[in-house]
């Protein structure tokens, strides 16, 4: 009846769109378990960091637990994309979810025994990070091989939210229940977390990779790393949504800044730090909260410039205001604009890439997501101390914009590119 179909139908135009949760089995698996053993992880990263300090009263030892957790991802994301290229992929989700699992094993079973050493964490803080090089390709991999292509959008507005979710109340979970019952609990929760995303790779169908025969009948063996980087240098379309994420995280990036931005522009402490962290998270939850739009566009090319430079231009304005709440505002605007890019930039990759392909190039996704921002730290504390952090921001924000807009004029077809005829 039209009075019952009318507001599903404008629901289904502002909330997230659940069509894939509901379209298949194996999605829902694992969307679940992925969202259940996230937010264990994240759980895991601020009692590892709280342990650290615990022991070391060292901001420096707790900065390190970032870099060892950095440098697996950067080194191991291509090999792992290559290795998801190359054998089942569900077999590669499920060993690496296992592995993951054990070191979890490990931080609980060394908490509960009393073992204080620093280094002990250092080293499952980085093979944890190998396991998720791993596991994230194999996981992307298998998402457009569950799902018909017209629900990639929809498939990658949940999984934003299921990631900014994680990140904003993993930590607090692990707040509360490190504070309650130590960091024991913590690391047994994460192990009981892990079962869920364990459950779902379990029940996932063989997926090998769609690889061609060559001219002599035979399959390759080996998926080259080098092969994948060969790819990627002649598919435009692919290469653009790589540029364009690296122009907002490089350039505009003002996330070193905010300590020094709470003090000088707000009088703020600590908890106005927590507040201008947040803001971005909590504007991209509330852009996959309402995302239900996003799977009527078709032109991803241009909505992921024009993403992009909304991004630039609300971090420039924010580095224009003096009003908490308005740069609260502002930044939440830019968390927001970020999940648009994030979820146009996903379903290119994988709905233009050759499925022989796709590990490769989500290995290559995770080193910009990896790499981008910390490189953007760098970039953004560099250009406040020879300038001011004003102009870091104000600048970063506006060659966001300058350097997108050069790469629409640069590359018009990426403008044009349709999801219904999806070109690398």
């Amino acid at each position: 009846m039209p009075t019952e179909t009318a507001p599903t139908g404008l629901r289904s135009r502002i909330f997230a769109d659940i069509t894939p949760l509901r379209t298949s089995v194996h999605y829902r698996r694992l969307w679940t378990g992925n969202t259940v053993s996230w937010v264990g992880q994240q759980m895991t990263a601020l009692a590892v960091s709280l342990q650290v300090y615990d022991l070391t009263h060292s901001t420096f030892s707790v900065g390190l637990v970032g870099l060892c957790s950095l440098v697996p991802l950067v080194v191991f994301g291509l090999y792992g994309g290559a290795v998801a290229d190359t054998v089942d992929r569900r077999t590669l989700g499920l060993a690496s979810a296992l592995g993951a699992t054990a070191m979890s094993v490990v931080l609980a079973a060394a908490a509960l025994l009393h073992v204080r050493q620093v280094w002990l964490l250092y080293v499952v803080v980085a093979l944890q990070a190998v396991c998720f090089a791993m596991n994230s390709p194999a996981r992307a991999s298998m998402i457009p091989r569950l799902l018909p292509i017209e629900q990639l959008p929809a498939a990658n507005a949940l999984n934003s939210l299921t990631s900014n979710l994680g990140l904003m109340g993993g930590p607090m979970l692990g707040g509360v229940i490190v504070g309650l019952w130590g960091y024991q609990a913590a690391y047994l929760i994460d192990v009981v977390a892990f079962s869920a995303s364990l459950y779902a790779m379990w029940r996932l169908p063989s997926m090998r990779p769609d690889h061609e025969a060559g001219p002599d009948g035979a399959r390759p063996k080996r998926a080259s790393v080098l092969d994948g980087l060969r790819f990627l240098a002649t598919r435009p379309n692919l290469r653009m949504t790589f540029f364009a994420d690296m122009a907002a995280m490089v350039l505009a990036q003002p996330r070193a800044l905010f300590p020094a931005v709470a003090a000088l522009w707000f009088g703020g402490d600590a908890k106005t730090v927590g507040l201008l962290v947040a803001a971005p998270a909590v504007g991209a939850v509330l852009g996959g909260l309402f995302s239900g739009w996003l799977g009527a566009i078709r032109r991803h090319g241009l909505a992921i410039l024009l993403a992009v430079a909304a991004w630039g231009a609300a971090v420039a304005v924010f580095g224009l205001t003096r009003n908490l709440w308005l740069g609260l505002l502002f930044l939440a605007v830019a968390g927001c604009a970020d999940t648009v890019s994030m979820v146009f930039r996903s379903t290119m990759l994988q709905a233009a890439t050759p499925d022989r392909m796709r590990g490769r190039l989500q290995g290559v996704f995770i080193v910009v997501v990896a790499g981008g921002p910390r490189l953007g730290d760098f970039l953004a504390g560099s250009a406040a101390d020879l300038a001011t952090p004003a102009a870091a921001v104000v600048g970063g924000g506006l060659a966001c914009v300058l350097v997108v807009a050069l790469l629409g004029l640069g590359r018009p077809a990426f403008a044009r590119y349709d999801a219904r005829d999806p070109q690398p």
